[in-house]
């Protein structure tokens, strides 16, 4: 199969990747991830990516600003 390209990921608006990976046997490199289609993978990396960025902006770690109210954390309520 090594050498065959994909024409198409089956899946609306995602496009086939043309460089995912150094391997050139993309199927092999789909079996070992067990994620789905590489398209899919990478798609949800950058989304990974992306949210990363956005903690490191956001600092959910730090303590909230003001006490929440008394039920906000309980469900149900």
């Amino acid at each position: 199969m090594a050498g065959v390209l994909k024409k198409t990921t089956g899946l609306v608006g995602l496009a086939v990747c043309e460089s995912p990976h150094e391997e050139s046997d993309v199927k092999k490199l789909e079996d070992q991830l067990q994620g789905g289609q590489i398209e899919e993978v990478i798609l949800q990396a950058e989304n990974e990516l992306s949210l990363a960025r956005k903690m490191i902006q956001w600092k959910p770690w730090e303590p909230l600003v003001e006490e929440p109210p008394a039920n906000q954390w309980k469900w149900p309520i």
